[in-house]
């Protein structure tokens, strides 16, 4: 990416003398933005000590601002998600598509397959190997509630499994992205602000949004993004350890996770001074690849008819259960609807600030219309092809008694690796399994810390190696000390800290998209 050119023309409105890294001051080496650098480094360290120091105590607080949040607001997060879909399904049809993000003469920066593969990446792809299998199996069988109270083991309850995954990986979590995304490419390519969240707000705040107000946004949208990442982090290392004692007899030790949480923030460092030519593109390339090789795989070993078969009655039952599965009044399934739905949309939401503004990042020279398919429909596509290869694998195993997840779901990290166990040249493809994981997690990491540090730097995204790489050592510093002092209950509560931002950003991307309308109709 060309460095020099962050920021597009500025027209006439909506527009700052503003500077990116204006207010930054020059510490060890690093560019930062005292206020917010400061604080969220702070807030970081005592949410560390503090977890370390009263871990139960922790957990339950934590663990019961979540279920305060999610029981008490569904309502919010269900006509959040909802808004957020019909507004950027607004953005393609209406003619503020046409807009490109940067200028009328603004050129991408990535081609086409790089562009997809790297918000891919950041966006869900590590959640795709876990719960693509996970989820149907989970639904069917009733391992918590069933979607629109299903009678679980019935054809019925396959088809209602398959549509309600969809339905948690599709329109709803990217339209939450795209909402975050176009907000900061639009008014940091188009009106020449800095790269950082609160530049979205200047059409409802004006100049306070260089002040406390905007501090406040960016040091929230820090901690959310840190405290995620090192959840999955230091979780997708319990998984990962978990698939090599299945497949290898690798001891699964809070050692052996720690080691790979090591490995992980090592590859991620190497791959964050290389910027995003050299780091987050090569190695989201190299995902894709690996990733459609094993889709095409698990389809040509399973069936083809059955899987076009499968995609069908995936599409179709994602199109007829998305209304109902989208309304939060009178809902008779509460487990299923609380305990997945509502949860996931929270968690999507605490995601928005990292992924958003990853996937701003890296599209600048697209048009809004190009942008919003890319990010909103192609995704969607995707998530279905995938849920109907590996899902309904899982689910044809389940039914007709095969391998181990025919006993229902035991340990959500082992599922892909018991549904591949169950295909031909097993060990090859959960071999690939696991190096698709873990470059998942180097890719989350990578893009995670470009994110963080140019929030840190106000709005900078060329500051120092040094700035970048204290981010992606400090991700993994927080799940490791956790991991070792807490074990995975810490982790949990940390998962649950993150949830609970999830619901005052649920608002902030309400008003986010007043604030992209107003700004949009200034370019018309």
């Amino acid at each position: 990416m060309n460095q020099k050119v962050q920021n597009g023309p500025k027209s006439a409105e909506y527009t700052s003398d503003y500077k990116a890294g204006q207010d930054n001051v020059q510490v060890l080496g690093m560019d930062i933005h005292n206020p917010v650098f400061t604080t969220s480094a702070l807030a970081i360290l005592a949410f560390i000590v503090l977890a370390l120091a009263f871990p139960a105590d922790a957990k339950v607080m934590l663990e019961g601002a979540r279920t305060w949040s999610i029981e008490t607001f569904d309502w919010l997060f269900m006509v959040g998600g909802n808004v957020f879909v019909l507004f950027c399904l607004l953005m393609i049809v209406l003619p503020v598509g046409r807009i490109r993000l940067g200028g009328a003469e603004a050129k991408p920066d990535f081609s086409r397959m790089s562009w997809f593969s790297m918000l891919f990446a950041a966006g869900m792809g590590i959640g795709l190997m876990f719960w693509s299998v996970a989820e149907p199996v989970a639904y069917y069988t009733d391992w918590w509630g069933t979607p629109l109270n299903a009678v679980p083991n019935t054809p019925e309850a396959a088809a209602s499994a398959m549509g309600a995954t969809l339905f948690h990986w599709g329109l709803h979590p990217w339209a939450i992205y795209g909402v975050v995304a176009l907000a900061l490419a639009f008014f940091t390519y188009n009106k020449g602000l800095p790269l950082t969240i609160r530049s979205a707000f200047y059409p409802l705040l004006g100049e306070r949004v260089w002040g406390p107000v905007g501090h406040v946004i960016d040091i929230v949208a820090v901690l959310a993004t840190i405290f995620g990442l090192a959840t999955s982090l230091g979780l997708g290392a319990s998984q990962a350890a978990g698939g090599l004692n299945y497949l290898f007899g690798v001891e699964n030790s809070i050692t052996t996770q720690i080691v790979i949480i090591v490995v992980v923030s090592a590859i991620a460092i190497i791959s964050v001074t290389r910027g995003l030519e050299g780091g987050v593109k090569l190695l989201s390339n190299i995902n894709m690849l690996i990733a459609a090789a094993l889709l095409l795989f698990v389809i040509i070993a399973g069936s083809l008819s059955g899987f076009f078969n499968n995609l069908s009655m995936t599409v179709s039952s994602y199109v007829t259960d998305i209304v109902p599965l989208s309304n939060w009044v009178g809902r008779e399934d509460e487990k299923f609807y609380t305990g997945w739905t509502v949860f996931y949309w929270a968690w999507w939401v605490s995601w928005s600030p990292f992924v958003g503004m990853f996937i701003a990042r890296v599209s600048r020279g697209r048009t809004v219309r190009e942008f919003m398919i890319a990010v909103l429909l192609i995704p969607t596509v995707v998530s279905a092809i995938w849920m109907a290869a590996f899902g309904a694998q899982a689910l044809d195993q389940v039914q007709s008694g095969t391998g181990a997840l025919a006993s229902g779901l035991s340990d959500v990290s082992l599922a892909m690796f018991q549904m591949l166990d169950n295909l031909p040249l097993s060990g090859i493809t959960s071999a690939l399994a696991i190096i698709l994981v873990l470059v998942f997690f180097i890719t989350s990491s990578d893009s995670g810390s470009l994110v963080i540090d140019s929030i840190t730097a106000g709005g900078k995204v060329d500051s120092p190696v040094p700035q970048r790489v204290f981010w992606a050592v400090l991700q993994g510093l927080i799940a490791a000390v956790l991991l070792y002092g807490g074990g995975s209950e810490a982790l949990k509560a940390l998962q649950a800290g993150a949830i609970t931002a999830g619901l005052p950003f649920t608002v902030i991307l309400l008003f986010m998209c007043v604030s992209i309308y107003k700004g949009l109709k200034t370019e018309v």
